[in-house]
């Protein structure tokens, strides 16, 4: 999954944090145990925790089990890392159909109706006694402010557009959202930093967030951004979906059954997963 941030249409939210999958049918060999002849092709960052990795730990392939499981069809990755043009090279390249993780509305793709929703998070260390609740807070002038930038075209996320937006500027250090692809989990280290005291606080989308906070040498305080809506408008909460191509309108209805059926199971993944949820009130 791609890391929430505005786009240059105002009337449709995308993600640059994405996993995705193909589903088809396709004959298989009667040898031995038969095995599912239906086969849902998941397109996924093989290293991106906590949503998805090659290992097929994260919770985005526990969302791609869950639906497997209720179609009867068996697991098959693609994995791609989620890069510029990710969509293209995927999903349009019909490498793969089915996309855990999308922002609902997100223009590339046809998305379901939302499986849960989440927000940005102030990030601080607990025995700092510190935590920041506003962006208004005039604390955050003094302190050094982690923030996470998608990359050099003006797409980054809502934390630089609104602190930037206050005259918050100099006191920013950023964390790419595609990191030193070399190491494991590039997008954590904004939250290892936190920990190392190299930043004050960071704000970071939840569950990435929620995540790695629990898995720091010291405790680390979350506290959901506000306001929820920067004016004029700069979403810091999002619907999360399921995206198909836009032609699937048949698959985009079949998923939503299974989400809408699956939903205490889904919800048991994202909780075990230290994802903020936010109510849709």
């Amino acid at each position: 999954m791609l890391i929430p941030r505005p786009i240059r249409n105002p009337a449709s939210i995308g993600l640059a944090w994405v996993a995705a999958g193909l589903l088809a049918v396709l004959p298989t060999a009667c040898i031995g145990k038969r095995e599912p002849s239906r086969v849902l092709r998941i397109c996924a960052d093989p290293n991106n925790l906590p949503f998805s990795n090659r290992r097929e730990e994260g919770f985005e392939n526990r969302v791609a089990e869950i639906l497997a499981r209720d179609m009867g069809a068996r697991l098959e990755y693609t994995w791609w890392p989620q890069r510029r043009g990710f969509v293209r090279n995927t999903l349009r390249a019909r490498k793969c159909d089915v996309m855990p993780g999308v922002a609902a509305g997100y223009e590339l793709v046809l998305t379901t109706k939302p499986y849960y929703r989440s927000t940005y998070v102030f990030v601080s260390r607990k025995d700092r006694h510190s935590a920041i609740r506003s962006l208004d807070d005039p604390r955050l002038r003094g302190l050094k402010i982690g923030v996470q930038l998608i990359g050099e075209d003006g797409f980054n996320t809502p934390p630089v557009h609104a602190l930037s937006r206050r005259g918050i500027v100099g006191n920013l250090v950023g964390y790419t959202v595609y990191g030193d692809y070399s190491q494991e989990n590039p997008p954590a280290r904004i939250v290892d930093a936190v920990a190392a005291g190299e930043v004050d606080v960071a704000i970071v989308w939840g569950p990435l967030a929620g995540y790695f906070a629990k898995r720091q040498p010291v405790e680390l305080e979350l506290v959901p951004v506000a306001p929820a809506v920067d004016v004029p408008f700069l979403p810091f909460v999002f619907d999360i979906s399921v995206g198909v191509r836009r032609e699937d309108v048949a698959l985009k209805q079949e998923l939503e059954g299974i989400l809408a059926r699956r939903r205490a199971d889904i919800l048991r993944v994202l909780n075990a997963y230290g994802v903020p949820l936010v109510d849709a009130d």
